[in-house]
């Protein structure tokens, strides 16, 4: 353990929620072993705060969690949050601990904050054991957790854009490894691009597992559509190095969703559809729906002069604002 763990008590820990604009499903490992995956992805000034504390020995409990549900056990094998439990167990945290969490937007929306959970936990008990560690460190402690070891159907890169923050485009090689290529743009490009950006709330929380389990057993037969999504990915890193491209960025993120929508029949469903026209009839040059469908946010390109038309059109959805934040999981307080 740690030399400081003694000493430090109290963490917080800070992880940014994300946004993926193309490239999202090649990250599954069934896919990018066979050759690679690519994602084009960015933090967003939404958060999920992790506390771990040393627990008072007046408490009865050894463990003690609270997020969307309290828990209370005296053995490690007892507590139901796996994430929570395998986190403690690969660093070896010795109890009396208490763990807290909030999050700035609700979970299962297809911003991953799952694994912003994961990376900010793993972040605060390094940190509790007096350890700093990279954010490659982070992600692949992640990774190994959410996939490996809990056996989630989920790919990787949540738990690297979480970690790493900016603007990035990873590849998921076959041998497992990922290399994270941060997006330099022009003075004015990141502020430009983020102004075009508009997210709503469809209102519908759902269990992305299942979405993704269903694209997996569809993955043999979709491999010509995650190719060309892949192929997005690098088109839009492209166009991000020159000036910003609103029709372009428009025109891309709308064929990425259109692909997308074909991974699973659970990705997409009547209301959502008719969400997504009415943005586009109301002046949006394209969009997504985040994450891996079924609900959550849905994100558009739309030139600042068409936004209000927009609002209107969605009048139904609750607009989310934000910003980017080119920051990945940070330590805001430790004593």
């Amino acid at each position: 353990m740690g030399s400081r763990e003694s000493r430090i008590r109290l963490v917080i820990s800070r992880t940014p929620l994300r946004i993926a604009f193309a490239g999202g499903g090649t990250d599954l490992p069934d896919y990018y072993r066979r050759g690679y995956g690519a994602v084009l992805s960015t933090p967003i000034d939404k958060y999920v705060y992790v506390t771990v504390k040393r627990h008072g020995t007046l408490f009865n409990e050894m463990y003690r969690l609270n997020y969307s549900e309290t828990e209370n056990a005296d053995r490690l094998e007892d507590i139901n949050n796996g994430i929570a439990r395998e986190c403690l167990r690969m660093l070896q945290i010795e109890p009396p601990v208490y763990i807290s969490t909030v999050a700035d937007l609700p979970a299962s929306t297809g911003l991953g904050s799952s694994s912003s959970f994961t990376v900010g936990l793993l972040n605060a008990l390094h940190a509790l054991r007096g350890e700093q560690v990279s954010a490659a460190q982070l992600a692949n402690e992640a990774a190994t957790i959410e996939i490996e070891i809990l056996g989630r159907p989920i790919g990787k890169q949540d738990q690297y854009a979480a970690a790493f923050g900016g603007l990035n485009y990873f590849r998921f090689m076959p041998d497992d490894s990922v290399t994270v290529e941060p997006q330099t743009m022009n003075d004015g490009t990141t502020e430009e691009m983020f102004s075009h950006l508009m997210l709503f709330w469809t209102g519908i929380s759902r269990d992305s597992a299942t979405i993704l389990s269903e694209q997996l057993t569809n993955i043999d037969n979709r491999l010509d559509e995650l190719a060309t999504m892949r192929g997005h990915a690098a088109e839009l890193k492209r166009m991000l190095s020159n000036n910003f491209d609103a029709i372009g960025f428009g025109r891309l993120l709308g064929a990425t969703w259109q692909l997308k929508r074909r991974l699973a029949d659970t990705i997409t469903n009547a209301r959502i559809d008719n969400w997504y026209q009415k943005a586009i009839e109301a002046g949006a040059l394209g969009g997504k729906l985040c994450g891996a469908g079924g609900g959550g946010f849905l994100l558009f390109i739309v030139e600042p002069s068409h936004q209000q038309n927009v609002r209107e059109a969605l009048s139904d959805m609750t607009e989310i604002e934000f910003n980017y934040d080119a920051r990945g999981s940070q330590v805001v307080f430790a004593e």
